[in-house]
This record gives C-alpha cells, structure tokens and sequence, in this order.
C-alpha cells in the first residue's frame, strides 16, 4: 500500500487539536493496524509538524527528522513474510527518508488504508479533536501495486461528531488513485 502527499498547514486557535495523514495495513476491522505518516497538531495558536509508524497495538515512534507544511511525501507499507512489515517514508522536499522493519504476529492483514483523521485517543477511548488542515490532496493510491480503485471493496469513511455531523469532506477518485479531503469542524 502506498501514497503520496503534501504536508498541509495547521490553522491553530483554541484547544488541543491533531490531525493524522498516513498510509497502512489493517485497522478497518481488526484489532492491529501497521502505519506510517504524518501530523499536524494545534496546541492552542502554534501548529507542530513531524512524521511517524507505529506497529498497533505497539506504541507510535515520531522521527526526529524536520516537517513544514508545503512538504512532499511518499510512504508505503509493504507485508514482506513471516510476520515482518516493511514501513517506508520519505520528505522529499527535505530530503530525508526511513524504512522501519519490524515483525508484528498475529496482523490481521485484512484491508489497507489511506486515511485523513483526527488519531485516537483521550484518556477515555475517544476520538481526539480534528486540526483545522484545510485541504490535503492525496495521489497516487496503490494496493498491491495497481490503483486503489482497481482492488474491488474500497470504503470511504468520513468522521462525524457526536452530533452525527461531518468533521471532514472526502472526494470522490480520480483516476482511480487520487482524493482530497477538505476539513470542516474539530468536534
């Protein structure tokens, strides 16, 4: 599974807010999800940057490499047998990339992602509140090496509030790879 992106600029005012660009394998619908990406949270007016995996239910690791907005991305997540997951992501715009190796039994390897979100979790299990990001643009979608739209089963997903209220817009693929997601509300 793989993408590419831009780094979008945080518009900060308030609380706590954070929002998550990244690609994956699982976590639709199983309960371990291995993922690289990018962030922008807002702690009240000032917005931080950086890029991270995680192999769920281990703990996220953030790279201590430099991010701003306006950066270009590509990451993939690739299963490469045994139980061993090979996590790629590369700032070409600041000219650092990682491939993190590790082993997770048990992954599901059951669907794969590319996901626009608000992360978990507070303190009580829910969703954290969605980092105003304007608008991210995502291209170049693949799943086992041919278009997202090709693989058969894709689901668009949208956040909602707890007024049932969308959090974000999707749009619709082009060219069976590519959307963009347009933020609308934190909570």
């Amino acid at each position: 599974m793989s993408f590419s992106w831009t780094e979008p600029t945080g518009t900060c005012s308030g609380t706590a807010k954070y929002s998550s660009f990244w690609v994956g394998l699982d976590g639709y619908n199983s309960s371990s999800v291995e993922q690289t990406g990018s962030e922008v949270d807002c702690s009240g007016t000032r917005a931080a940057y950086y890029a991270w995996y995680e192999m769920y239910p281990n703990p996220s690791h953030s790279y201590s490499n430099t991010v701003r907005p306006g950066d270009h991305f590509n990451a993939s997540v690739t299963y490469t047998g045994s139980n061993h997951f090979s996590l790629f992501i590369q700032d070409s715009t600041q000219g650092w990339s990682h491939t993190t190796v590790g082993t997770l039994a048990g992954a599901a390897r059951s669907s794969a992602e590319v996901i626009v979100e608000a992360p978990c979790c507070t303190a009580g299990g829910g969703i954290l509140p969605l980092a105003d990001f304007g608008t991210v643009s995502i291209t170049g979608s693949m799943a086992n090496g041919a278009a997202l739209g090709n693989a058969g089963g894709v689901t668009q997903i949208i956040m909602v509030d707890s007024a049932g209220r969308d959090k974000d817009t999707v749009s619709s693929l082009t060219s069976r790879e590519n959307f963009s997601a347009t933020w609308l509300r934190s909570s």
